[in-house]
């Protein structure tokens, strides 16, 4: 009987489907050197919750923009090797690694060593309630 009654009533969900390719390009700082940004989803509602990023860079630019914003990002290298500075830190991030810090702490490419470079980034914005 369950069975039966199971695609009753379900909730539609709202999901996103973005095919390979069609991620919407947008323009950000670095985007004149040499570096793309593809945003592979959107908030819908009134609230931005998140923003998820496919970034290649294939250009050896010496000047790298800083970032700042609230939240928390996530990165998940695809591709290529480079030093990315958040703080007074930098690290070394290749192909598998996945790093995760604070967005309100100036970040960004520090130096490109191998290209060209793809990682996936996704950008947790804080809640009203949140205190991260």
């Amino acid at each position: 009987m369950s069975s039966l009654f199971r695609q009753y009533d379900v909730p539609d969900g709202s999901a996103q489907l973005v095919k390979r390719g069609e991620g919407m390009e947008v323009v950000r700082r670095g985007t004149k050197r040499g570096h793309s940004y593809h945003l592979l989803a959107y908030d819908q509602g009134p609230t931005r919750l998140f923003e998820p990023f496919l970034i290649s860079m294939d250009d050896e630019s010496e000047t790298f923009p800083t970032f700042e914003h609230p939240g928390t990002e996530f990165i998940y290298m695809l591709e290529g090797k480079l030093e990315y500075r958040h703080g007074a830190r930098t690290y070394l991030l290749e192909p598998g690694d996945s790093f995760t810090f604070r967005g309100d702490i100036p970040h960004g490419p520090e130096q490109l060593l191998e290209l060209p470079i793809r990682f996936l980034t996704a950008i947790i914005y804080p809640t009203t309630n949140d205190n991260y």
